[in-house]
């Protein structure tokens, strides 16, 4: 009965992945809109453009192959399962026991990775821009992000997201420098994986901008529309990610009562849409003056190896 219950849960957090991932690009682009003092696009208006592209025909180049055929639909699927092992409202789901971080990064990098080939399977430039651009962005992700986890793991005793954001949230590791550091080193990650967003739109030629369009440069109808939202519940993972490590508060236990599963859901919107503002906010006021993404991963490579160290010299005093 109670694994009944889990898998209940981790059903309903799918569905909410799915269903908020086009409703937080929406925000975002509401929100910098507003900012650039234009009235913007409804909060529905990007599940209206997936509902015209999934209307649409798809037209593909004589020479491409079954891979570029399927490279959408692999990569939306390897970000559906990402999203899957990510908590949002509740914790102790199904998927529970599968939600290492080292699995999460191994699936976002493996969407990546398709469409990477994918891009340079159709021979043209503009493609080979796009994958020699997100696997450079790659190499700089990776290190930082497993560098980050290490602190992590060590102060919990695992790798597993749904244990990591139970612990927090129950505050047994409690306010600890390496702690702050190594959530720090994720956000920075995570902050740096999501520019090109709705309000950079000021640098269209930025390199996180330029690698995630010329991907998606080559494809139209229901396979465009699969890549809009991958990128979309992609965005929505990393935010959630932030969320589970910075606030794990208003998380609730899925085999607890249903009648907090409400409670945990308008927790989990209020901090998404806080994020998603902030977010914005930030990539407004860097529009102005854009930075390189290699300063961004760099300083979350610093911030990592200063919770490495502050950590091992506290067990080392201790």
């Amino acid at each position: 009965m109670t694994f009944l219950v889990a898998l209940v849960v981790q059903l309903l957090h799918l569905l909410l992945m799915l269903a908020a991932a086009p409703l937080a690009v929406g925000l975002g682009n509401r929100v910098a809109a507003r900012l650039a003092g234009r009235p913007g696009p409804r909060l529905l208006q990007p599940w209206r453009d997936l509902r015209k592209l999934a209307g649409k025909q798809a037209v593909f180049a004589e020479s491409a192959s079954g891979l570029f055929e399927a490279a959408p639909a692999a990569a939306f699927a390897a970000t559906v399962l990402a999203a899957a092992l990510v908590p949002s409202f509740a914790l102790g789901m199904a998927g529970g026991p599968l939600a290492d971080l080292l699995v999460v990064a191994g699936l976002l990098m493996l969407s990546r990775s398709v469409l990477a080939l994918a891009a340079m399977e159709t021979g043209t430039a503009v493609g080979g821009l796009g994958a020699s651009r997100s696997m450079a962005v790659a190499a700089f992700t990776e290190p930082a992000l497993l560098l980050a986890i290490l602190p992590l793991a060590l102060l919990v005793g695992t790798t597993n997201l749904d244990v990591m954001a139970g612990v927090l949230r129950e505050g047994a590791v409690g306010l600890r420098v390496p702690l702050v550091l190594a959530v720090s080193s994720v956000a920075v990650v995570a902050v740096a994986r999501l520019r090109g967003g709705p309000a950079s739109a000021a640098v269209p030629f930025g390199e996180a901008a330029t690698a995630g369009d010329a991907l998606a440069e080559e494809y139209s109808g229901r396979h465009l529309g699969l890549l809009h939202w991958a990128a979309a519940l992609r965005r929505l993972v990393w935010l959630s990610l932030i969320a589970d490590l910075a606030v794990p508060f208003g998380l609730v236990d899925a085999t607890g009562s249903p009648l907090w599963w409400p409670v945990g859901v308008v927790v989990w919107a209020l901090k998404i849409g806080a994020l998603t503002v902030a977010l914005a906010l930030w990539e407004a006021g860097r529009a102005a003056r854009p930075g390189r993404l290699a300063e961004a991963f760099g300083l979350a490579l610093l911030l990592a190896l200063l919770a490495a160290i502050f950590l091992y010299a506290s067990q080392g005093l201790a």
